[in-house]
Protein backbone atom coordinates (compact mmCIF):
# COMPACT_ATOMS: atom_id res chain seq x y z
CA UNK A 1 0.00 0.00 0.00
CA UNK A 2 1.73 3.50 -1.21
CA UNK A 3 1.90 6.18 1.21
CA UNK A 4 -1.47 8.17 -0.74
CA UNK A 5 -3.45 5.08 0.21
CA UNK A 6 -2.18 4.56 3.98
CA UNK A 7 -3.33 8.27 4.33
CA UNK A 8 -6.87 7.68 2.88
CA UNK A 9 -7.03 4.45 4.99
CA UNK A 10 -6.18 6.70 8.11
CA UNK A 11 -8.17 9.26 7.83
CA UNK A 12 -11.36 7.34 7.01
CA UNK A 13 -11.24 5.06 9.91
CA UNK A 14 -11.57 8.88 12.08
CA UNK A 15 -15.06 9.10 10.24
CA UNK A 16 -15.95 6.36 10.89
CA UNK A 17 -15.40 6.47 14.52
CA UNK A 18 -17.46 8.95 14.46
CA UNK A 19 -19.92 7.88 12.32
CA UNK A 20 -22.65 6.81 15.03
CA UNK A 21 -22.58 10.36 16.59
CA UNK A 22 -25.30 13.07 16.62
CA UNK A 23 -24.16 16.41 15.81
CA UNK A 24 -24.49 17.73 19.46
CA UNK A 25 -21.97 14.69 20.73
CA UNK A 26 -19.54 16.72 18.63
CA UNK A 27 -19.56 19.42 21.21
CA UNK A 28 -19.44 18.37 24.77
CA UNK A 29 -16.78 18.47 26.73
CA UNK A 30 -17.25 17.29 30.34
CA UNK A 31 -13.72 17.62 32.08
CA UNK A 32 -10.60 18.93 30.78
CA UNK A 33 -8.82 15.68 29.87
CA UNK A 34 -11.75 14.84 27.57
CA UNK A 35 -11.72 16.91 24.09
CA UNK A 36 -14.92 17.35 21.94
CA UNK A 37 -14.85 14.72 18.40
CA UNK A 38 -15.11 18.15 16.72
CA UNK A 39 -11.71 19.46 18.21
CA UNK A 40 -9.95 15.99 17.58
CA UNK A 41 -11.70 15.99 13.87
CA UNK A 42 -10.22 19.34 13.15
CA UNK A 43 -6.59 18.82 15.01
CA UNK A 44 -5.43 16.31 13.17
CA UNK A 45 -6.49 17.75 10.13
CA UNK A 46 -4.61 21.40 11.27
CA UNK A 47 -1.41 18.61 11.73
CA UNK A 48 -1.23 17.85 8.09
CA UNK A 49 -1.89 21.33 6.82
CA UNK A 50 0.89 23.18 9.34
CA UNK A 51 3.69 19.97 9.31
CA UNK A 52 3.02 19.05 5.73
CA UNK A 53 1.06 21.21 3.59
CA UNK A 54 2.31 24.79 4.29
CA UNK A 55 5.62 24.29 4.26
CA UNK A 56 5.86 21.72 1.58
CA UNK A 57 3.40 22.17 -0.93
CA UNK A 58 4.24 25.39 -3.17
CA UNK A 59 1.06 27.45 -3.72
CA UNK A 60 -1.01 25.69 -1.09
CA UNK A 61 -3.58 28.44 0.28
CA UNK A 62 -4.05 27.89 4.36
CA UNK A 63 -7.95 27.11 4.47
CA UNK A 64 -8.35 30.06 7.63
CA UNK A 65 -5.82 31.13 9.42
CA UNK A 66 -7.97 31.04 12.23
CA UNK A 67 -7.72 27.47 12.67
CA UNK A 68 -4.13 27.54 14.04
CA UNK A 69 -5.38 29.11 17.19
CA UNK A 70 -8.41 26.91 17.57
CA UNK A 71 -6.59 23.47 16.33
CA UNK A 72 -2.91 23.69 17.68
CA UNK A 73 -2.84 21.34 20.88
CA UNK A 74 0.69 22.41 22.85
CA UNK A 75 2.63 23.07 19.92
CA UNK A 76 4.32 26.52 21.71
CA UNK A 77 6.30 26.81 18.67
CA UNK A 78 3.78 26.93 16.17
CA UNK A 79 1.60 30.01 18.10
CA UNK A 80 -1.36 30.78 20.57
CA UNK A 81 -3.59 28.33 20.76
CA UNK A 82 -6.93 27.74 22.21
CA UNK A 83 -6.69 26.35 26.16
CA UNK A 84 -7.86 23.13 26.61
CA UNK A 85 -10.22 23.82 28.98
CA UNK A 86 -12.01 25.94 26.26
CA UNK A 87 -12.27 23.18 23.34
CA UNK A 88 -15.66 22.56 24.38
CA UNK A 89 -16.77 26.30 24.44
CA UNK A 90 -16.48 26.71 20.36
CA UNK A 91 -19.67 26.17 19.16
CA UNK A 92 -17.56 27.98 16.08
CA UNK A 93 -16.51 26.89 13.45
CA UNK A 94 -19.06 24.28 13.53
CA UNK A 95 -19.03 20.43 12.87
CA UNK A 96 -20.25 21.49 9.08
CA UNK A 97 -17.27 23.41 8.73
CA UNK A 98 -14.95 22.11 10.70
CA UNK A 99 -15.62 18.50 8.19
CA UNK A 100 -15.31 20.88 4.80
CA UNK A 101 -11.66 21.80 6.30
CA UNK A 102 -10.82 18.18 6.78
CA UNK A 103 -12.25 17.74 3.18
CA UNK A 104 -10.42 21.02 1.63
CA UNK A 105 -7.34 19.22 3.33
CA UNK A 106 -7.19 15.93 2.04
CA UNK A 107 -7.86 16.69 -1.35
CA UNK A 108 -4.90 19.06 -1.46
CA UNK A 109 -2.92 16.68 0.22
CA UNK A 110 -3.90 13.79 -2.47
CA UNK A 111 -2.77 16.02 -4.48
CA UNK A 112 0.79 16.63 -3.11
CA UNK A 113 1.02 13.12 -2.52
CA UNK A 114 0.75 12.22 -6.38
CA UNK A 115 4.50 12.95 -6.62
CA UNK A 116 6.66 10.62 -4.45
CA UNK A 117 7.61 12.56 -1.06
CA UNK A 118 11.25 13.24 -0.29
CA UNK A 119 12.56 11.31 2.70
CA UNK A 120 11.92 13.88 5.17
CA UNK A 121 8.48 14.40 4.29
CA UNK A 122 7.78 10.67 4.06
CA UNK A 123 8.86 10.85 7.88
CA UNK A 124 6.65 13.57 9.03
CA UNK A 125 4.10 11.93 6.66
CA UNK A 126 4.09 8.27 9.22
CA UNK A 127 4.43 10.55 12.06
CA UNK A 128 1.43 12.29 11.40
CA UNK A 129 -0.55 8.89 10.73
CA UNK A 130 0.72 7.68 13.81
CA UNK A 131 -0.27 10.89 15.58
CA UNK A 132 -4.10 10.36 13.86
CA UNK A 133 -4.48 7.24 14.80
CA UNK A 134 -3.97 8.19 18.36
CA UNK A 135 -6.41 10.79 18.22
CA UNK A 136 -8.33 7.52 17.51
CA UNK A 137 -8.39 6.22 20.18
CA UNK A 138 -8.87 9.15 22.17
CA UNK A 139 -11.90 9.48 20.17
CA UNK A 140 -13.41 6.33 21.63
CA UNK A 141 -12.30 7.00 25.24
CA UNK A 142 -13.92 10.96 24.27
CA UNK A 143 -16.64 9.66 23.30
CA UNK A 144 -17.11 7.13 25.91
CA UNK A 145 -16.87 9.54 28.66
CA UNK A 146 -19.07 12.06 26.91
CA UNK A 147 -22.31 9.64 26.92
CA UNK A 148 -21.10 7.83 29.84
CA UNK A 149 -21.70 11.16 31.77
CA UNK A 150 -24.95 11.79 30.44
CA UNK A 151 -27.87 10.55 32.76
CA UNK A 152 -29.48 8.78 29.91
CA UNK A 153 -26.62 6.72 29.50
CA UNK A 154 -27.48 6.67 25.31
CA UNK A 155 -25.56 3.41 23.38
CA UNK A 156 -22.73 5.19 21.47
CA UNK A 157 -22.75 2.08 18.81
CA UNK A 158 -25.40 -1.38 19.63
CA UNK A 159 -23.33 -2.81 17.12
CA UNK A 160 -20.09 -2.35 18.88
CA UNK A 161 -18.08 -5.61 19.30
CA UNK A 162 -15.43 -5.40 22.51
CA UNK A 163 -13.10 -8.20 21.92
CA UNK A 164 -12.88 -10.98 24.32
CA UNK A 165 -9.69 -10.72 26.80
CA UNK A 166 -7.60 -13.79 25.84
CA UNK A 167 -6.92 -15.93 29.31
CA UNK A 168 -3.83 -18.15 30.20
CA UNK A 169 -4.95 -21.60 30.66
CA UNK A 170 -2.86 -21.14 34.15
CA UNK A 171 -3.03 -18.71 36.76
CA UNK A 172 0.45 -19.75 37.30
CA UNK A 173 3.04 -16.70 37.78
CA UNK A 174 5.33 -16.47 34.85
CA UNK A 175 9.19 -16.32 36.36
CA UNK A 176 12.26 -14.32 34.49
CA UNK A 177 15.44 -15.23 36.19
CA UNK A 178 17.95 -11.99 37.18
CA UNK A 179 20.36 -10.53 34.51
CA UNK A 180 20.47 -8.33 31.93
CA UNK A 181 17.72 -7.16 29.65
CA UNK A 182 17.49 -4.98 26.31
CA UNK A 183 14.77 -2.55 26.27
CA UNK A 184 13.69 -0.09 23.70
CA UNK A 185 12.51 -0.24 19.69
CA UNK A 186 15.15 -2.25 17.26
CA UNK A 187 14.51 -2.63 13.87
CA UNK A 188 13.02 -1.54 10.61
CA UNK A 189 9.53 0.88 10.91
CA UNK A 190 8.30 3.00 12.90
CA UNK A 191 8.56 3.81 16.50
CA UNK A 192 8.06 7.06 18.45
CA UNK A 193 11.46 9.14 19.96
CA UNK A 194 10.77 7.87 23.21
CA UNK A 195 11.08 4.14 22.78
CA UNK A 196 14.80 5.06 21.82
CA UNK A 197 17.61 4.14 22.63
CA UNK A 198 17.25 0.69 22.89
CA UNK A 199 19.31 0.10 25.98
CA UNK A 200 20.44 -2.69 28.95
CA UNK A 201 18.56 -2.60 32.34
CA UNK A 202 19.42 -5.27 35.03
CA UNK A 203 16.74 -7.00 36.73
CA UNK A 204 16.12 -8.63 39.80
CA UNK A 205 14.50 -12.56 39.29
CA UNK A 206 10.71 -11.31 39.60
CA UNK A 207 7.20 -13.36 38.72
CA UNK A 208 4.60 -11.62 36.57
CA UNK A 209 0.85 -12.61 36.20
CA UNK A 210 -0.21 -13.78 32.86
CA UNK A 211 -3.75 -12.46 33.47
CA UNK A 212 -5.37 -9.10 33.92
CA UNK A 213 -7.22 -8.36 37.26
CA UNK A 214 -10.64 -9.33 36.81
CA UNK A 215 -14.16 -7.15 37.73
CA UNK A 216 -14.91 -10.51 40.37
CA UNK A 217 -11.43 -10.35 41.65
CA UNK A 218 -11.29 -6.44 42.54
CA UNK A 219 -15.12 -6.52 43.19
CA UNK A 220 -13.80 -7.91 46.50
CA UNK A 221 -11.39 -5.16 47.04
CA UNK A 222 -14.43 -2.71 46.82
CA UNK A 223 -16.55 -4.93 49.05
CA UNK A 224 -14.08 -5.71 52.36
CA UNK A 225 -14.00 -1.55 52.04
CA UNK A 226 -10.76 -0.75 50.14
CA UNK A 227 -11.77 2.36 49.32
CA UNK A 228 -11.97 3.22 53.20
CA UNK A 229 -8.71 1.90 54.08
CA UNK A 230 -5.78 3.95 54.25
CA UNK A 231 -3.19 1.74 54.22
CA UNK A 232 -3.60 0.89 51.15
CA UNK A 233 -3.13 3.76 49.24
CA UNK A 234 -0.29 6.42 48.49
CA UNK A 235 -0.90 9.50 50.67
CA UNK A 236 -1.89 11.19 47.18
CA UNK A 237 -3.82 9.04 46.18
CA UNK A 238 -5.75 8.71 49.84
CA UNK A 239 -6.17 12.10 49.14
CA UNK A 240 -7.63 11.81 45.63
CA UNK A 241 -9.54 9.49 46.40
CA UNK A 242 -11.75 11.33 49.88
CA UNK A 243 -11.53 14.87 47.80
CA UNK A 244 -13.88 13.15 44.70
CA UNK A 245 -15.55 10.53 46.96
CA UNK A 246 -14.23 7.54 44.67
CA UNK A 247 -15.98 4.49 46.16
CA UNK A 248 -15.13 2.01 42.59
CA UNK A 249 -13.54 2.08 39.10
CA UNK A 250 -14.87 4.82 36.47
CA UNK A 251 -18.27 3.80 34.83
CA UNK A 252 -19.28 1.58 37.81
CA UNK A 253 -22.74 2.08 39.35
CA UNK A 254 -24.83 0.39 42.55
CA UNK A 255 -27.93 0.13 41.72
CA UNK A 256 -30.67 -1.52 43.65
CA UNK A 257 -28.16 -3.54 45.23
CA UNK A 258 -26.50 -4.86 42.02
CA UNK A 259 -23.36 -3.32 39.77
CA UNK A 260 -23.74 -2.28 36.35
CA UNK A 261 -21.44 -0.33 34.33
CA UNK A 262 -21.63 2.02 31.29
CA UNK A 263 -20.40 0.19 28.09
CA UNK A 264 -21.00 1.33 24.33
CA UNK A 265 -24.22 -0.30 24.21
CA UNK A 266 -25.37 1.61 26.95
CA UNK A 267 -25.43 0.18 30.82
CA UNK A 268 -25.07 -3.26 31.48
CA UNK A 269 -24.43 -5.42 34.50
CA UNK A 270 -21.02 -5.61 35.14
CA UNK A 271 -19.56 -8.81 33.40
CA UNK A 272 -17.35 -10.23 36.21
CA UNK A 273 -15.49 -12.65 34.39
CA UNK A 274 -13.78 -9.71 32.18
CA UNK A 275 -10.46 -7.27 33.56
CA UNK A 276 -11.30 -4.51 35.23
CA UNK A 277 -10.95 -1.43 33.16
CA UNK A 278 -10.52 2.46 33.69
CA UNK A 279 -8.52 2.13 36.84
CA UNK A 280 -6.40 4.88 38.15
CA UNK A 281 -2.76 4.57 38.87
CA UNK A 282 -3.56 5.12 42.40
CA UNK A 283 -6.29 2.31 42.63
CA UNK A 284 -3.87 -0.10 40.74
CA UNK A 285 -1.23 0.38 43.30
CA UNK A 286 -3.63 0.42 46.49
CA UNK A 287 -5.16 -3.28 44.78
CA UNK A 288 -2.03 -4.89 44.53
CA UNK A 289 -0.93 -4.06 47.91
CA UNK A 290 -4.06 -4.96 49.58
CA UNK A 291 -3.39 -8.31 47.84
CA UNK A 292 0.18 -8.42 49.10
CA UNK A 293 1.58 -7.48 45.07
CA UNK A 294 2.81 -4.95 43.21
CA UNK A 295 2.49 -3.54 39.74
CA UNK A 296 5.43 -4.66 37.27
CA UNK A 297 7.91 -1.84 36.29
CA UNK A 298 8.13 -0.83 32.33
CA UNK A 299 11.31 -2.51 32.05
CA UNK A 300 9.75 -6.33 33.82
CA UNK A 301 6.46 -5.80 31.88
CA UNK A 302 8.54 -5.33 28.38
CA UNK A 303 10.87 -8.06 28.98
CA UNK A 304 8.39 -10.61 29.97
CA UNK A 305 5.28 -9.41 27.54
CA UNK A 306 6.41 -12.24 24.74
CA UNK A 307 5.39 -14.74 27.47
CA UNK A 308 1.59 -13.68 27.91
CA UNK A 309 -1.42 -12.14 25.98
CA UNK A 310 -1.85 -8.48 26.12
CA UNK A 311 -3.74 -5.79 24.27
CA UNK A 312 -6.97 -5.68 25.90
CA UNK A 313 -6.17 -3.26 28.53
CA UNK A 314 -3.63 -0.52 28.89
CA UNK A 315 -1.45 -1.49 31.90
CA UNK A 316 -0.42 0.45 34.69
CA UNK A 317 3.32 0.30 35.23
CA UNK A 318 5.32 1.26 38.86
CA UNK A 319 7.77 2.69 36.00
CA UNK A 320 8.03 7.03 36.08
CA UNK A 321 8.15 8.23 32.72
CA UNK A 322 11.43 9.41 32.33
CA UNK A 323 13.70 9.47 28.71
CA UNK A 324 16.26 6.53 27.74
CA UNK A 325 20.01 7.04 28.06
CA UNK A 326 20.69 8.93 24.98
CA UNK A 327 16.76 9.86 24.13
CA UNK A 328 17.14 13.41 22.03
CA UNK A 329 14.44 15.90 20.83
CA UNK A 330 13.85 16.79 17.62
CA UNK A 331 14.46 20.31 16.59
CA UNK A 332 10.87 22.37 16.19
CA UNK A 333 7.72 21.80 16.91
CA UNK A 334 8.10 17.63 16.49
CA UNK A 335 10.54 18.14 19.51
CA UNK A 336 7.56 19.24 21.81
CA UNK A 337 5.84 15.42 20.16
CA UNK A 338 7.11 13.27 23.93
CA UNK A 339 10.01 14.81 25.09
CA UNK A 340 8.35 17.84 27.33
CA UNK A 341 5.84 15.70 29.04
CA UNK A 342 8.83 13.11 30.71
CA UNK A 343 7.82 14.71 34.50
CA UNK A 344 4.90 13.84 36.97
CA UNK A 345 3.37 10.56 34.99
CA UNK A 346 3.47 6.72 34.89
CA UNK A 347 4.01 4.61 31.98
CA UNK A 348 1.30 2.20 30.77
CA UNK A 349 2.22 -0.52 28.38
CA UNK A 350 0.46 -2.83 25.49
CA UNK A 351 -2.81 -1.27 23.78
CA UNK A 352 -6.44 -1.17 24.17
CA UNK A 353 -9.18 -2.39 22.57
CA UNK A 354 -9.95 0.79 20.54
CA UNK A 355 -6.38 1.22 19.83
CA UNK A 356 -6.31 1.62 16.00
CA UNK A 357 -5.03 -2.11 14.63
CA UNK A 358 -1.12 -2.43 14.27
CA UNK A 359 -0.37 0.90 15.82
CA UNK A 360 0.88 -0.48 19.28
CA UNK A 361 4.06 -3.00 19.97
CA UNK A 362 5.73 -4.06 22.97
CA UNK A 363 8.22 -1.32 23.49
CA UNK A 364 5.57 1.24 22.98
CA UNK A 365 5.12 3.43 26.09
CA UNK A 366 2.11 5.30 27.01
CA UNK A 367 2.09 7.46 29.90
CA UNK A 368 -0.72 9.31 31.67
CA UNK A 369 -0.48 11.01 35.09
CA UNK A 370 -1.70 8.66 38.49
CA UNK A 371 -4.89 10.16 38.78
CA UNK A 372 -6.38 9.91 35.17
CA UNK A 373 -8.76 6.88 34.59
CA UNK A 374 -10.86 7.69 31.48
CA UNK A 375 -8.31 5.61 29.05
CA UNK A 376 -8.95 1.83 29.02
CA UNK A 377 -6.63 0.72 31.49
CA UNK A 378 -6.21 -2.34 33.86
CA UNK A 379 -3.99 -3.89 36.37
CA UNK A 380 -1.89 -6.97 35.68
CA UNK A 381 0.03 -7.70 38.98
CA UNK A 382 3.46 -8.85 39.50
CA UNK A 383 6.07 -9.90 42.58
Amino acid sequence: MDIADCYQKVRQRTEMICSPLQTEDYVVQPVADVSPPKWHIGHTTWFFETFILKPYFMGYQEYNPDYNFVFNSYYETVGNRVIRTDRGNLSRPTVNDTYRYREYVDEAMLKFLCEEPSAEIKDLLVLGLNHEEQHQELLYTDIKYILGHNPLFPAYDKTYASPKAETAKSDKFIRLNEGVYEIGFTGEGFCFDNELNRHKVYLNAFEISPNLVTNAEYLSFVNIGGYHDFRHWHAEGWDWVKNNQVEAPLYWHLIDGEWYHYTYHGLEPLNLKEPVCHISYFEAYAYAAWRGLRLPTEFEWEAAANQFKWGKYWEWTESSYLPYPGFVKAPGAIGEYNGKFMVNQKVLRGASEVTTPGHSRITYRNFFQTHLRWQFTGIRLAR
